[in-house]
């Protein structure tokens, strides 16, 4: 294993190291570098301290571990591999992401998922263990996003105007969302047995990373937002 000090690097330097290191990587004293690890495909790399923006933008098939907070546009538009944050995460987390997996254990700020997309054997997931802010899954055209409330404190578990402008994919909020206003051209119901097992495996890996109790979790009613087919923003995005 290699072991880097970002300790006074800028991130030019940083992401050099990173690209000339072996395949499994520890940084130490990240703070505030931006790009880390942008379009990486093998490597398994952990970090400890706070990564600036874009950390594992077009990430390729990379796993990448934070062992705190990161920032803004975590996973932009990455395409494969996961990234694991043990903490909480800024803005625009997922954009226009279109394949891997993003674990935040705690809470994402706003705009998480806005674009996320699929296409063939690639579905992005997003499964966030506290809550996220305004404008999630904003245009969402695919994938999965997975909100789980955990430790919210009476907070609620999305901020507002989630779902705007959706077209695709499907999201699971855990609980009744009773306070939440939803837009008018989505579909809004109390999720099945059959609904949840299409984000099971999901949250059986969040829960192993984190260990949380899968069980209380699953036991939980969880609300499920698709789009409305005849959803006049999806004529915008998709060709008949």
């Amino acid at each position: 294993m290699t072991v880097i000090d970002a300790a006074g690097l800028d991130y030019k330097e940083l992401n050099d190291l990173i690209r000339e290191g072996k395949e499994d990587i520890t940084l130490i004293n990240c703070l505030g570098q931006r790009f880390i690890a942008s379009g990486a495909e093998k490597l398994h790399l952990v970090i400890k301290g706070i990564p600036g923006n874009a950390l594992g933008a077009y990430l390729d098939g990379a796993v990448i571990d934070v062992l705190g907070n990161a920032q803004d546009a975590v996973g932009d538009t990455m395409n494969d591999g996961a990234i694991v944050i043990h903490g909480n995460i800024g803005d625009a987390a997922g954009y226009a992401m279109r394949g891997g997996k993003i674990f935040v254990k705690n809470n994402a700020g706003y705009r998480a998922g806005i674009h996320m997309k699929a296409y063939k054997d690639k579905v992005p997931v997003m499964v966030i263990g506290g809550c996220a802010g305004s404008f999630l899954g904003e245009y969402q055209a695919g994938g999965k996003i997975a909100v789980l409330g955990l430790e919210s404190n009476g907070k609620k578990i999305v901020g507002n105007f989630p779902c705007t402008g959706m077209h695709g994919g499907m999201m699971f909020l855990r609980g009744k969302c009773e306070g939440v206003a939803f837009p008018a051209k989505v579909h809004v119901k109390t999720a099945s047995d059959s609904d949840i097992s299409e984000i099971y495996n999901e949250i059986h890996e969040f829960c192993t990373l984190f260990e949380k109790d899968e069980k209380e979790i699953i036991s939980s009613p969880f609300t499920l937002i698709t789009p409305d087919t005849k959803n006049p923003y999806k004529q915008m995005y998709v060709a008949n």
